[in-house]
């Protein structure tokens, strides 16, 4: 039997502090967190993600309740992405999340136009990522600090309007037969661009 996933009931005395949550100090941590955050409050978990939270912002369109933007929540989570960004349906498949959805931002744009109106107010430029002629690629292209990320659903890529919406558009190096890769692994390995560029990788 394979060991139980985190840690069981803290040891007494108990640790004191309000960022600390006395049920699991009481029944065990089972959560898939770091472990720094263990017997922490999620609201305590947020707020310490949030003084350290990257400027970059992801955003994937959800016009057919796209399965991989779970998958996409998760991975913003683990490379501490500003925010990630709905844009069509509100309803999203949640079970590729693992439950990270609660620790990440997750804000909601009826359409790419309106994603369009709130990146400008906040002075956000939009880089479009999908295999289209023209792209850049992503492995030599300069991504800015400051930008939002945006991918357009399985299959179709970036809908015409995020295409409009966009600039750049970078692409990926592909090398198979395949004429596209998985949405979620797309967006993985975007971020992980930009945290190559631009992440503190010592702290």
């Amino acid at each position: 039997m394979a060991d139980p996933v985190g840690v069981g009931p803290h040891p007494k005395p108990w640790p004191v502090g309000d960022h600390l949550d006395e049920e699991l100090l009481r029944g065990g941590d089972r959560r898939n967190v770091i472990d720094r955050y263990r017997y922490w409050s999620v609201e305590a978990i947020v707020a310490d993600l949030d003084t350290r939270r990257h400027p970059f912002h992801i955003a994937i369109e959800n016009w057919d309740h796209d399965r991989n933007i779970g998958t996409v929540v998760r991975t913003a989570n683990a490379f501490l992405a500003a925010e990630v960004h709905i844009v069509g349906k509100r309803r999203w498949n949640r079970r590729g999340a693992m439950m990270t959805d609660v620790y990440q931002h997750v804000r909601h744009h009826r359409s790419v136009e309106d994603l369009a109106i709130w990146a400008a107010s906040e002075d956000l430029p939009i880089v479009g990522v999908d295999n289209l002629p023209g792209a850049v690629p992503v492995e030599t292209a300069e991504l800015p600090r400051r930008c939002l990320l945006l991918f357009g659903q399985e299959g179709p890529g970036l809908s015409e309007p995020a295409r409009a919406a966009a600039d750049p558009v970078v692409s990926i190096a592909q090398f198979g037969s395949t004429r596209s890769i998985n949405a979620g692994v797309a967006a993985g390995i975007a971020m992980h661009a930009w945290i190559r560029r631009w992440a503190d990788l010592g702290g």
